[in-house]
This record gives C-alpha cells, sequence and structure tokens, in this order.
C-alpha cells in the first residue's frame, strides 16, 4: 500500500514540472525566469532605483588641442581682468604659457576672429568658472506662478483684497495666475467671468500684461498676469543695490577687524619696548656700551671659575 502512494506522488510531481515545462516561455525554464525576476527586483531595492548615466565633464581644448592658427591671447590680472598679449601663433602662445610658470593654454572663444585663448592654471580657471555659477545659482530666483481665485459673483471689497495681492505678487517678480471658479450651472455665464479678467488686468496694466486669452480649465477660467519688463528691471537694480550694500559692510568689516589687529600688535610692541625699561641700545654710543658691560658682568664666583 504504501508503495503504491509512493509511485502515485512520484508520478504527480513528475506531472506538475512537465506542466510547469509546458507553459514556460519558449527557450528557458519557468524557475530560472523567476529567479531572474527575484534578482532584478532585489538590485532595484538594494541599489535604490537604476542607476544614472555618470556625468562627462566638457573641457574646453587646450594646449595642443587648440587649432594651430593665429590666435588672440591674454592672461589674468590681480584685479580679475583680462591683459591682452596680442596676436601670435599656437607655438609662440604655447611657449610664452610655458615662461609664465608652465601654465594651460585655453580656448575660451572659438566663435571669435580670431579665437581667444587665455594663458591660466586650468585648475584655477575651473575653480573660479564653478564658483561663479553656483554664486549666480543661488542669487537668482526661479519665477514663481501664484494664483489668486475668486468667483464671478465677487464683492468689491474682496476684489480689492485680491487685486491688491496680485500686485504684491507681480512687484516681487512672480507671475500671477488669476482664475473664475464656476460652480454647477454658473458656468453658462462664463462672458461674466471673462469681463472680471480684463477688468483686473486694466486695473493692474501699469505693472502687468495678460499673456494671451482667458483659457478654460474643465469649470474654472484662468489668464495669466506676468510682470512688466520696467517692473523686472526695477526689482534687479533693488537686488544689484542690495549685494553691493552686503559686500561694502563685509569689507568695511574685514577692514575693521585687520586695523583693530594691527592696533593689537602695536600694543604688545610697546608692552614689550616698556618691558625693556624703554631703552634701546646704541653700540656706537659710550653709554650704551656701558650699560651692555653692566649686563655682561660676572659675580665673584663667576670671575673665579673663569678668571
Amino acid at each position: 500500500m504504501k508503495v503504491s502512494f509512493s509511485a502515485a506522488f512520484l508520478s504527480l510531481i513528475l506531472s506538475g514540472e512537465y506542466l510547469c515545462d509546458a507553459f514556460a516561455p519558449a527557450g528557458s525554464k519557468f524557475g530560472i525566469v523567476s529567479n531572474e525576476l527575484d534578482f532584478s527586483l532585489d538590485a532595484i531595492r538594494r541599489r535604490g532605483g537604476p542607476r544614472q548615466p555618470r556625468r562627462v565633464e566638457e573641457k574646453p581644448p587646450m594646449n595642443l588641442e587648440v587649432p594651430n592658427i593665429q590666435l588672440r591671447v591674454v592672461t589674468p590680472n590681480p584685479k580679475g581682468k583680462d591683459d591682452p598679449l596680442g596676436i601670435m601663433g599656437r607655438a609662440e602662445a604655447l611657449s610664452l604659457a610655458k615662461d609664465m610658470g608652465g601654465l594651460d593654454l585655453v580656448l575660451i572663444n572659438a566663435k571669435s576672429d580670431p579665437p581667444v585663448c587665455k594663458i591660466v592654471d586650468y585648475s584655477k580657471f575651473r575653480y573660479e568658472k564653478e564658483r561663479k555659477a553656483k554664486m549666480l545659482k543661488k542669487n537668482s530666483k526661479a519665477t514663481e506662478v501664484k494664483e489668486v481665485k475668486m468667483s464671478y459673483k465677487i464683492d468689491v471689497h474682496d476684489y480689492n483684497v485680491r487685486k491688491k495681492n496680485a500686485s504684491k505678487f507681480i512687484g516681487q517678480g512672480n507671475r500671477v495666475k488669476c482664475t473664475i471658479m464656476f460652480k454647477g450651472r454658473e458656468i453658462q455665464h462664463d462672458k461674466l467671468g471673462i469681463e472680471l479678467l480684463g477688468k483686473l488686468a486694466t486695473d493692474l496694466e501699469d505693472v502687468c500684461l495678460m499673456e494671451g486669452k482667458p483659457k478654460r480649465e474643465g469649470r474654472n477660467l484662468s489668464c495669466i498676469l506676468t510682470p512688466r519688463p520696467e517692473v523686472v528691471k526695477k526689482i534687479n537694480e533693488k537686488k544689484r543695490a542690495e549685494e553691493k550694500k552686503k559686500r561694502k559692510a563685509k569689507e568695511e568689516g574685514k577692514k575693521e577687524f585687520e586695523e583693530k589687529q594691527a592696533q593689537k600688535a602695536a600694543a604688545k610692541g610697546v608692552t614689550a619696548n616698556a618691558a625693556n625699561g624703554g631703552r634701546i641700545l646704541d653700540f656706537d654710543s659710550e653709554d650704551s656700551l656701558d650699560d651692555l658691560d653692566e649686563l655682561l658682568k660676572g659675580d665673584d664666583l663667576t670671575d673665579d671659575l673663569f678668571g
């Protein structure tokens, strides 16, 4: 009885294996496919998703990579500006760069006539370029889109509040999305919504312009108000003035700190001079020589030992 049961169980297992092979994809085993799937999922969980392609640094042409033609060569000065060195060939420019301390010849403007190259240490050039890009990104604020919502049946007081908010957003240099909301059958009064948006744009025409015409988005009607160029220019001038003020305050603080350090050093020098009795030995005068003899004279024990 036991032998027949074992034989039946074995035949059942074999039939199940054949069924799995029958329903498996062509050219692969059922178990192998599931293992590959589990491996890919584990890899995604372990590594946090597929890897991003590695960024390759784009270097400008340098030294022998520069075209062998006439070049306009410049070099930076201590003030941060470029001093022209004249127009010369590549060989002469490379020789000049070598004489200036083994610097690099970097092509900075290939479209100019003739192309412009700079004699500079490339590592410092790249560092300064990255630092300026970071500072520009830090100081530049991306334009945001603010939104003002209202109904076509809005009251005068609420309308003035929405207009004040829109004017404030535009004064900050942001674009404003004005949205008229309709409920139920109110959508048939979309003409009143268009008139309200036109009224808002007219009331704020001194500081903004409407981009295109009002558009319908489902049950809403909206338009975009963007600041005028004069407003954007005024905002940028204000930012530059604030940055200039900060730089000036920083320079004044640095100068004041250096003056304090100099005063401390001078005070230490005066203290050391006072500890010396305020006397400076002058070897050309007899008084100074007498003072020196008095300082160097020994006692009786020293005279007995070394006399």
